[in-house]
């Protein structure tokens, strides 16, 4: 490599983020006026480590997950690579064009990882490892190369960093590289105290390999010399607000304050005394992690460690060669016009035509041509899967079965009507596989594992659920960390368009706990992950759990998250019919994820009432995968109409027959999802998508009457029923946090038992007459 070539790439990437971020800011106007932002300072402290890694280190099959702030420096050398259009690069943080952080779905160049929620793209590189495995064990797929991630050092203070990390499968990844940027500086403040010696021995202790590189050649020349110990002894001293004021010290008064007060102080300015101020100036800056040769010295060195992850943890300058370098306030700060062009000089740049290439016969130009070429990728074309997904398995639901047994039970049937669709599924739990009736599954299916594992109590007669590990397994179970289930599950459900090999992946967790993964959750799915995330049990009907795993909110979650379906069927024939239904919307383009609210509580079927007749039957599924259907439909105009959702079905059907023996007439409505029939609301009104139909189907204006909604949830979840033909409404849910007790004292005590449902309905015609 010839690393003048390299620096002299390495300053026009520094050149072209900042004037990326410039151009946002300075030049372009904005119709609002406001400040548009872009982390000048984030971004060069990155440049030398994205620098060595595209231009040198990194070969096509690696994919790179870059710190969100870091941004506009993946932008530059994307430039350079001759895959971004220059008419990009002056839409930063402009509607359609480049986006803030990177985005494997909103940016024009995809990137490999979308970022921008600290911790999660970081720790995306690990999932992604898994899944590439798992699905390279099946199918065949492109070599996978390295999973590298570079990332900020204060990125270390979010816990889903040490989750992951401290997972018992990550230690035998081999293929993981992360570089940690160690700027020192966090958003508001110099990071306080040295850290960095922590953060190396907390790895280790993980079983990472780790490697440190914190000081530049010129500076080690310096510490070679007599009187360098002292030098180096003094720097390795200095807290990081001490260093960091150095780096804002006049040249002139740098020497004095280099030397310090304590008795090395001779020493140091004997290893000094030859060195000009300008030089001294430079080499106090001469940081590892600004050291093209010393960082591709230590990528080769983790390549060459392929037993364990690594991390290289790099010291580097936040604002590197930027005016606002070392400031503790240097977060947000923009370079003024005048500090910009002066940039530019001393970048070899030209602020008259910023966006100027390489000369075409330059050394640059062929680096840069080069490197495209070397992480040129094949195109991905997404497979289909060669069966489709059935809609039914033609059975009959009968007795008394929870909606978490008949998710339990799915998976025998599907293995036995769909076998090949069966092969692509993977179920992911922290945990709680056997708690959320996986055990038959796991059973049949086994334990994924990198590699074989003895099942010590496979010869117990005492034990049900047999722990078989091994390579073909379709069960992944991991620590209980439910921040790292939904990780996995993103990339699980990106396989599809990362390797073109779909799977079909679906994690379960308790319900209350939805709230807990929520974030990297949805960013998984922003970041165009597909899965399925079943929550069980859930609500207050875990009656005996008490408040701590009672769920209250998660239906609001489902209702509102983005690219996803939220269900809650109460029947074991709904649920079947809504889980076929929401795995043939995975892995594809256009696909979407899904949430189902399961629970533990026994419903006698007959209450379903499911047509024998085909034609009926497959009506009611139709309007089951739509979002809800009519279960009770009285003689004549109802007075009032009971619609519920997931475990208080048979509440709402006791109530409706207490009303009629009392001569109200109720109909019954039981929604499968909130969520669809909200969707055909706004469709209706011509401000959103979705299925108009069900709303005529389910709530036909000549039946329209007062409602009362039952959920064992939030009674918010429902209450925009009211607006379908501006019917009073009567909302009944739980609203407080739970405790422990039965199920029917609970009901009673949150408002969502029969008597409460007909006192709720007796009152709408009150007030209905009024």
């Amino acid at each position: 490599m010839d690393f003048d070539t390299l620096r002299a790439v390495e300053s026009r990437v520094l050149w072209l983020a900042t004037s990326i971020v410039h151009h946002a800011n300075r030049v372009r106007s904005t119709r609002s006026g406001l400040k548009v932002g872009g982390h000048q300072a984030s971004s060069a402290s990155s440049v030398s480590l994205l620098t060595a890694l595209y231009f040198h280190h990194l070969r096509a099959p690696d994919r790179v997950s870059v710190k969100p702030h870091a941004a506009p420096v993946l932008h530059a050398i994307e430039y350079l690579l001759g895959k971004l259009d220059p008419a990009y690069l002056t839409t930063l943080r402009a509607y359609g064009g480049l986006q803030a952080y990177p985005s494997r779905t909103k940016d024009p160049v995809p990137a490999d990882f979308s970022t921008g929620s600290v911790g999660i793209g970081a720790t995306a590189t690990i999932w992604s490892a898994l899944a590439h495995r798992y699905v390279a064990g099946r199918f065949d797929v492109p070599q996978g190369g390295r999973q590298v991630a570079l990332l900020g050092d204060a990125e270390l203070d979010e816990g889903a960093i040490w989750e992951a990390v401290l997972d018992p499968v990550v230690p035998r990844l081999g293929e993981i590289l992360w570089a940690v940027d160690l700027n020192r500086q966090s958003l508001d403040r110099v990071v306080p105290e040295i850290a960095a010696d922590r953060i190396e021995r907390m790895f280790a202790a993980a079983g990472w390999h780790v490697q440190a590189v914190k000081y530049g050649t010129r500076l080690q020349e310096l510490f070679s010399r007599p009187g360098g110990e002292a030098f180096r002894a003094r720097i390795d001293s200095m807290t990081n607000e001490e260093y960091q004021r150095l780096l804002r010290t006049p040249t002139i008064d740098l020497r004095e304050a280099l030397l310090g007060s304590g008795a090395g102080r001779a020493e140091i300015a004997r290893a000094v005394a030859d060195v000009d101020d300008d030089s001294l100036r430079a080499a106090v800056r001469d940081l590892g992690g600004h050291d093209l040769e010393l960082l591709a010295d230590a990528f080769a060195r983790a390549d060459a460690v392929r037993d364990r992850p690594s991390v290289v943890i790099a010291y580097t300058i936040k604002a590197w060669r930027l005016p606002t370098e070392g400031h503790p306030a240097n977060h947000s700060a923009l370079l003024t016009d005048e500090q910009w062009r002066e940039l530019a000089s001393e970048l070899g740049a030209n602020a008259a035509d910023p966006w100027m290439r390489f000369e075409d016969d330059s050394r640059e130009a062929a680096l840069c041509a080069e490197a495209a070429s070397r992480l040129e990728r094949a195109p991905v074309t997404p497979k289909q899967i060669a069966t489709a997904v059935p809609e039914d398995f033609g059975r009959t639901h009968a007795g008394d079965i929870s909606t978490q047994q008949a998710f339990g039970r799915f998976f025998l049937e599907i293995q036995r009507a769909a076998p090949r669709v069966a092969d692509r599924i993977v179920t992911v739990s922290p945990d709680v596989a056997s708690s959320t009736s996986l055990g038959g599954w796991i059973n049949r299916a086994g334990i994924w594992h990198i590699g074989e594992r003895v099942d010590w109590f496979a010869d117990d007669p005492e034990t049900i659920l047999h722990w078989r590990e091994s390579p073909n397994g379709q069960h992944i179970e991991l620590g209980i960390a439910e921040g790292n289930l939904v990780g996995l599950l993103g990339e699980l459900g990106a396989t599809w368009s990362r390797d073109g090999e779909p799977l079909l992946p679906i994690g379960t967790l308790y319900d209350p706990f939805v709230n807990r993964a929520l974030e990297p959750w949805s960013f998984g799915i922003y970041a165009g992950g597909q899965s399925i995330l079943v929550g069980t049990p859930s609500g207050v009907t875990l009656a005996p759990e008490g408040g701590a795993h009672q769920s209250i909110l998660t239906p609001s979650v489902g209702l509102e998250q983005p690219r996803c379906i939220a269900w809650e069927p109460a029947f074991a024939q709904d649920l079947e019919w809504t889980l076929l239904h929401a795995l043939a919307q995975l892995g594809r383009p256009g696909g979407t994820s899904s949430y189902f609210r399961l629970s533990t509580r026994l419903i006698a079927q007959s209450l379903a009432l499911t047509p024998d007749e085909a034609a009926d039957r497959e009506a009611r599924r139709r309007q089951v995968v739509a979002g809800g259907y009519r279960l009770i439909e009285t003689p004549g105009a109802p007075a009032v109409t009971l619609v519920g959702m997931g475990a208080v079905l048979p509440n709402v059907c006791e109530a409706a027959s207490e009303l009629a023996s009392a001569g109200i007439a109720a109909d019954v409505v039981c929604l499968t999802s909130a969520d669809l029939v909200f969707r055909a609301v706004q469709a209706r009104r011509g401000v959103g998508h979705g299925e108009i139909r069900i709303l005529d189907d389910v709530f036909p204006v000549e039946r329209a009457s007062p409602i009362v909604t039952i959920h064992d949830g939030h009674p918010h979840t429902l209450s925009f029923l009211s607006g379908i033909h501006c019917t009073p409404i009567t909302s009944l849910g739980v609203s407080d946090f739970g405790e422990s007790g039965d199920i029917d004292d609970l009901y009673e005590h949150f408002g969502i038992d029969t008597d409460t449902i007909v006192g709720a309905a007796v009152d709408a015609l009150t007030v209905r007459r009024r």
